[in-house]
C-alpha cells in the first residue's frame, strides 16, 4: 500500500502553500486585500496539514520532494509592483493546483479503503483548497487589467 507516498505529498504540499501564501502577503502589503487574505488562507492550510495527522499516525508519511521542488522553482522571492503581484499569484496558483490534484486522488484512496475519517477530512480540506483557487484567479483577474495595460 502506498498510501503513506499521498499523504506526504499532501501534507509537504500544504505546508508549502502556507508558506508561499505567508511570503506573498508580506511582499504585497500594499493591498490590504492580498495581505489579508494570504494570511488567512496560510493559517488554513496550516489547518490540512494538522489534520492530516491521524491519518500519517495511521498510515504512515514517506517523505516526497516534489511539493519543495515545486515551491523552489517558482518562489525565488516574491516580486515587486503590479506585475509582480500577477506573476506571484500565478505561481501561487500553480502551487495550489498541486495541492487540490493531491487532494482528489487521496479522496480516491480513502474510497477504496472505506476510510469514512480519511473522506471526510479529505472532502473538507478539498473544498476549501477550490476555494483559494477561485480567490486566486480572480485576484488574477483584477490585477491583470492594471498590470499588463495600464502601466504601461
Amino acid at each position: 500500500m502506498h498510501i503513506a507516498n499521498y499523504l506526504g505529498l499532501v501534507h509537504h504540499a500544504e505546508t508549502n502553500l502556507a508558506d508561499a501564501f505567508r511570503q506573498i502577503s508580506e511582499a504585497h502589503g500594499d493591498e490590504p486585500d492580498v495581505m489579508l487574505m494570504c494570511r488567512t488562507l496560510a493559517k488554513q492550510c496550516d489547518a490540512h496539514a494538522e489534520k492530516l495527522q491521524p491519518f500519517v499516525d495511521h498510515y504512515g508519511e514517506e517523505g516526497e520532494d516534489e511539493p519543495d521542488r515545486l515551491h523552489s522553482d517558482l518562489f525565488k522571492g516574491t516580486r515587486q509592483g503590479g506585475i509582480g503581484l500577477l506573476r506571484d499569484l500565478h505561481d501561487l496558483f500553480l502551487m495550489a493546483t498541486e495541492v487540490d490534484i493531491s487532494w482528489v486522488v487521496l479522496g480516491q484512496v480513502a474510497q477504496g479503503l472505506q476510510d469514512k475519517e480519511l473522506l471526510k477530512t479529505v472532502q473538507e480540506c478539498d473544498a476549501e483548497t477550490g476555494i483559494q483557487l477561485k480567490w486566486i484567479k480572480t485576484r488574477m483577474k483584477q490585477s491583470a487589467p492594471q498590470a499588463l495595460i495600464a502601466a504601461s
